[in-house]
């Protein structure tokens, strides 16, 4: 196995969402504030897990093609909003400035709810998927994109500014926020025909746990690494008062709720005899990221 287990997929999807964007967008403010949002950077762990997913039920990369650019563009538009002054109020994202910080906040705001459409649009033009698939995934990103979410996860944060939150209620806003976009990439192969509802319920639940486990690291990080190996600012949890694994648990005990999710993730992935290669490559790589 590769030091970086997903290098293939991640290139794979940086020249698809490239693609898209050129042909979708124009030169204009809006066209280039979607590009420069989306592009050139990112960890594409949603992606990836389209793709890994497509691979455990069988599938083929192509399948999972538009469903991968889908859950990166709804991502991309989330970051643009969430950085916004009235919400995270974060300058930097992903090494360079945010999109309203580049472009201005109009053209943020218009940028991500143009990502956000086409999220959608690139599932429902996709001539690879029958007319069942393409509403099952329609269906399932919309739940996990919205007020059942990931923008119910982003509003439980915002009223949590100043406070300090009980771990279960904490873990429950994240995995909303966070969990429930990962959730649906590591089970959107489901939606395609002829796939075992058991094998397809099994990676949601495998997503579940590995959503909540990301979050926990990135408090960890957020906490122990630097503005410039992160690409976003630094401490900018503490700073804004937010409650936190790290806050809640301690620093030692955060790194063990850790462990214990990745434990919890594989032992899983194993029970339910989808333990590809790469999925378990995906979770070292968890593991071990710094950013």
């Amino acid at each position: 196995m590769t030091t970086d287990p997903l290098s293939q997929y991640r290139d794979r999807i940086e020249t698809k969402l490239s693609n898209l964007l050129t042909s979708a967008s124009d030169a204009s403010s809006l066209g280039k504030a979607m590009r420069y949002a989306c592009l050139g950077g990112g960890k594409r762990l949603r992606a990836c897990l389209a793709y890994l997913s497509a691979e455990a039920l069988g599938l083929s990369l192509d399948d999972a093609d538009s469903t991968a650019m889908a859950v990166e563009l709804i991502h991309g538009y989330s970051l643009i909003h969430d950085d916004l002054p009235s919400m995270d109020d974060d300058a930097l994202r992903r090494g360079k400035p945010s999109t309203h910080i580049a472009f201005g906040e109009a053209e943020a705001i218009l940028a991500g709810d143009a990502l956000q459409a086409l999220a959608f649009q690139v599932i429902a033009d996709d001539v690879r998927l029958s007319a069942e698939t393409k509403v099952g995934l329609i269906a399932a990103l919309s739940r996990a994109a919205g007020a059942k979410g990931m923008v119910g996860g982003q509003a439980l944060d915002m009223m949590s500014e100043h406070q300090t939150l009980e771990i279960n209620v904490l873990a429950k806003t994240h995995s909303l926020k966070t969990g429930a976009l990962i959730s649906f990439a590591a089970a959107s192969a489901g939606f395609h025909p002829d796939r075992n509802a058991s094998d397809s319920k099994a990676l949601k639940q495998f997503g579940e746990k590995l959503g909540l486990a990301f979050q926990v690291q990135d408090d960890i990080l957020d906490e122990t690494s630097s503005t410039e190996t992160l690409g976003k600012q630094q401490g900018s949890d503490k700073a804004q008062a937010k409650s936190t694994f790290v806050s809640a648990l301690g620093l030692a005990g955060a790194q063990n709720q850790l462990s214990n999710l990745i434990a919890d993730a594989t032992d899983s992935l194993k029970q339910s005899g989808l333990a590809t290669p790469n999925l378990i490559g995906l979770i070292a790589w968890l593991r071990q990221r710094n950013y």
